[in-house]
């Protein structure tokens, strides 16, 4: 499982590494024997960065029956979203310290084993408060999969084969949130809201023997961070003193908040503002899923290797502020009153967009952390998580009547996401530093 045949020399966002050896740091060693990742590894990978989606969209429309089933009033049962999504961002951050010190193969299985054990028990809980503390622990278990693929990503792979591979896996993971409702919903037609739970403890069971199976590991013993809580603090704290690491860090996490406004607020304001029906609903947030995933895949069979990813971030995140600033002008009244195809066409460029955005703000973080990947990916995960949670119920704060607070929660992380590409990453002044003989810039 190394880079495939073709792949540029690794480097990092200041130049050239130094050379490595086998196992050593910076990503594959210059000149080693090129060889493919499998396509079931592909799958393996893409499988594990799709389990949250699938474990919060999946059960979206089971939520009424919860309510029912359980005599729960419908805010705590709400919660069993909130623990779980608060249980992945916490999650990260103690899997990926432990994924250094550990290789990567051994906390992913564990993690993997509980959250089958954590999501077959939310199949048999009695009550909403039993329900709540398993999804916690689903929510926690579940992260390993996330960050370690990504930390498993950084190891396998540097520059623009890193940024492809991310593209890759986007067309796997992007494809869950638009089939995970309506394969819950299917399951609803033959059985309960258990049943649900049923089906992603058989996916859990099926990704972790696979993971036994197929997927080596890839993080050399001499290349692993010793110690326990006290260094991995500090290696985090090291990755986000480093001012284009936490730059990039940033970008990701408030374009991710724009992607959670999205997510929170389009079934309101498409079915209830714009007057569509729920099929039509459905219809337009597969279109703005496949916009994404289809640019995405452009980006990384077109793009990356003849346009530096830097450039290519800069022109998502210009694309996002202005679909986002079309948006808020829409749904504020400035042309007058709108209707449903133009703000539909502006989430379209907006979610397209995102394609442009998320492999190349995952790729320029991760070469820098070629010594901590799995501390740096959990930060990653963790921020977009948080930033995401936050600006979710933020779309809803001037009541149901308008769109405007979801237009200016987007613009308003869209612009942050520039601002901290401009002012933290800086990607002109490190080009200066960069030597002419080099394939690719970022």
């Amino acid at each position: 499982m190394f880079p495939p045949p073709g792949s540029p020399a690794a480097y990092t966002p200041e130049g050239p590494p130094p050379r490595a050896g086998p196992g050593g740091g910076g990503g594959p060693p210059r000149g080693a024997p090129p060889r493919r990742t499998s396509l079931l590894v592909t799958l393996v990978l893409g499988g594990l960065t799709a389990v949250p989606p699938l474990s919060m969209d999946m059960y979206l429309p089971a939520l009424p029956q919860v309510t029912a089933a359980l005599h729960s009033p419908a805010a705590t049962v709400q919660l069993t979203l909130t623990t779980c999504l608060a249980g992945m961002a916490l999650g990260q951050l103690i899997v990926g310290p432990m994924s250094d010190k550990w290789g990567r193969r051994r906390p992913l299985l564990i993690g993997m084993v509980v959250y089958v054990l954590a999501t077959a028990l939310c199949a048999v809980a009695t009550n909403a408060e039993v329900l709540i503390a398993f999804r916690l622990l689903q929510g926690l278990a579940g992260a390993a999969g996330i960050v370690i693929a990504r930390a498993v990503v950084r190891d396998l792979y540097d520059g623009v084969a890193m940024a492809r591979f991310f593209s890759t896996l986007m067309l796997i993971s992007g494809v869950a949130p638009v089939v995970a409702p309506l394969i819950g919903g299917q399951i609803l037609r033959i059985t309960d809201w258990r049943g649900v739970f049923v089906v992603l403890t058989v996916v859990g069971v099926l990704l972790t023997l696979l993971v036994w199976w197929r997927l080596d590991e890839t993080l050399a013993a001499e290349r692993r961070q010793p110690g326990g809580l006290g260094p991995a603090l500090r290696t985090m704290r090291d990755l986000l003193a480093d001012r284009v690491f936490s730059g990039y860090l940033l970008v990701g996490a408030f374009a991710f908040a724009v992607l959670f406004a999205y997510i929170s607020a389009s079934p309101f304001v498409i079915q209830e503002i714009y007057g569509a029906s729920p099929q039509t609903f459905s219809l337009l947030f597969g279109l703005n899923s496949v916009g994404l995933v289809v640019v995405g895949q452009i980006n990384g069979k077109l793009l990356v290797g003849r346009v530096g990813l830097d450039k290519v971030l800069g022109a998502g995140l210009a694309v996002v502020a202005l679909a986002a600033t079309a948006l808020l002008l829409l749904s504020s009244g400035v042309f007058g009153k709108a209707g449903l195809f133009p703000v539909a066409a502006g989430l379209f460029v907006l979610m397209s967009a995102m394609g442009l955005i998320m492999p190349s703000t995952n790729t320029l973080a991760l070469l820098r952390t070629p010594h901590a990947a799995g501390s740096a990916s959990a930060l990653l995960g963790t921020s977009t998580f948080l930033l995401g949670a936050v600006a979710s119920p933020l779309v809803g704060i001037a009541g149901e009547r308008t769109a405007v607070p979801m237009a200016v929660v987007q613009l308003a992380c869209a612009v942050l996401a520039l601002v901290s590409f401009l002012g933290m990453c800086r990607p002109w002044q490190r080009k200066k530093g960069r030597t002419a003989g080099e394939r690719t810039e970022l």
